[in-house]
């Protein structure tokens, strides 16, 4: 009999490709890496987007996003590295939305795979080829789940809450076109 099975392999491929995934796009954001805009680039496009202000939403959704990756490839921290990276998919699902759901129409797709995936392991724990199990799992218990998934939707709330209240005022006075 095998120290792992199956179920191990599995959670070890859906840590490496989701952290994979999440922690490269952090790097865009933060350092600018694989075509990115870092801090400065991403933090414009954040204000744009409603997101202010700019530079410190780039930074906690790169960190978010880099970090909860990172934790989530190394299985380590695995509640609160998947619910980090679900939150920061929540709030670039938000952005997507108003184009649907398919990816080449520039909707939510991507962001809501990437966060479901990120949640379902945080969820499911990362199996026993993880640096959580080699640790005892000292910072993957049940209660963990619970935790960080309130603080994180609390947050997410906020935030996002924030960025619609945002746009509703600036489209409030515009007229929109009585004929076409």
């Amino acid at each position: 009999m095998t120290c792992y099975d199956r179920r191990d392999l599995g959670l070890l491929l859906l840590r490496l490709g989701t952290g994979g995934a999440l922690a490269a796009h952090g790097a865009q954001k933060l350092f600018g890496w694989f075509g990115g805009g870092g801090i400065e680039g991403t933090g414009q496009f954040m204000e744009t987007v409603g997101y202010t202000p700019g530079k410190a939403s780039a930074t906690a959704a790169g960190l978010a996003e880099a970090g909860g990756g990172a934790l989530l490839a190394l299985g380590l921290a695995t509640p609160a590295a998947g619910a980090a990276a679900a939150g920061a998919m929540a709030g670039a699902a938000a952005v997507h939305a108003p184009n649907g759901f398919f990816n080449q129409e520039g909707g939510y797709e991507h962001a809501a795979t990437l966060g479901l995936t990120a949640a379902g392991l945080a969820v499911a724990g990362p199996g026993r080829l993880s640096l959580d199990h080699v640790f005892g799992h000292s910072a993957d218990r049940d209660w963990m789940v619970f935790a960080a998934f309130a603080a994180t939707a609390a947050a997410t709330a906020l935030v996002v809450g924030a960025r619609s209240r945002r746009l509703r005022k600036a489209r409030e006075g515009e007229q929109e076109a009585l004929f076409d």
